[in-house]
């Protein structure tokens, strides 16, 4: 009883905060923060990667900010923040979960059979079917952190190839917020016509590019047993 009452806690926790999400102004409360980042200058860049770190631990939306990360900093510099802020909070994720929460979301995991097929073949593969799920998405980026903590891959290898297998979507999304500022900012005076074409046809080379990829990465985790 006391085992389950534990693990029922830290599932009232996350399905509280997925609610809190969807009823409060996340979104006004977001806009906010980006201007007052704005206004901090330089150093604005590390309470952007702090805020961004503690949200992926809080199951709080990742896009949202990369997509701020992109509008403040530009696509190079807002898929960079983008990245130390999605890897930080990945990280405290991943020690949370070995160190603190290890035996509760073993529980879970083996209710679940995706998630003892994926443990598996992170046992045989290792590294190569973390890098693997992290292009191909096949399950929640914040609760992914979690459960990456309790399989055998080293935090070292976590980390390197998790940075690695966000790029394509960050910088998707850091490109969406960058040409959302360019729209904000810009008339003619500023932005060029040939400028936008140039941001547009960027951005859909960049989102066809993710596809492929997330497809290969599918196919590839078929074929090791993965997933079905």
């Amino acid at each position: 009883m006391k085992k389950s009452g534990k693990w029922i806690v830290v599932a009232l926790v996350v399905i509280t905060l997925s609610i809190l999400t969807a009823v409060l102004p996340v979104k006004d409360w977001i806009r906010g923060f980006i201007g007052w980042v704005q206004q901090l200058g330089p150093p604005g860049v590390i309470v952007f990667i702090v805020v961004y770190a503690l949200a992926t631990v809080l199951f709080l939306p990742g896009w949202i900010f990369t997509v701020s990360a992109g509008l403040i900093y530009g696509i190079a510099g807002g898929t960079l923040v983008a990245l130390a802020g999605a890897i930080t909070g990945a990280t405290l994720a991943f020690l949370v979960a070995r160190y603190l929460l290890r035996q509760h979301i073993e529980e879970f995991a083996k209710k679940n059979p995706r998630f003892q097929a994926i443990d598996a073949a992170i046992g045989k593969n290792g590294w190569k079917i973390v890098g693997l799920l992290r292009l191909s998405p096949l399950i929640p980026f914040n609760f992914s952190n979690y459960f990456y903590g309790i399989t055998s891959i080293s935090l070292g290898a976590y980390v390197a190839v998790s940075a690695v297998g966000i790029i394509p979507g960050t910088l998707l999304y850091a490109y969406l917020g960058a040409i959302g500022q360019a729209s904000i900012s810009g008339g003619a005076s500023q932005h060029s016509k040939w400028q936008y074409v140039l941001l547009g046809v960027g951005l859909m080379a960049t989102v066809a590019v993710t596809i492929l990829v997330s497809r290969i990465a599918k196919n590839a985790l078929k074929k090791s047993g993965a997933v079905e």
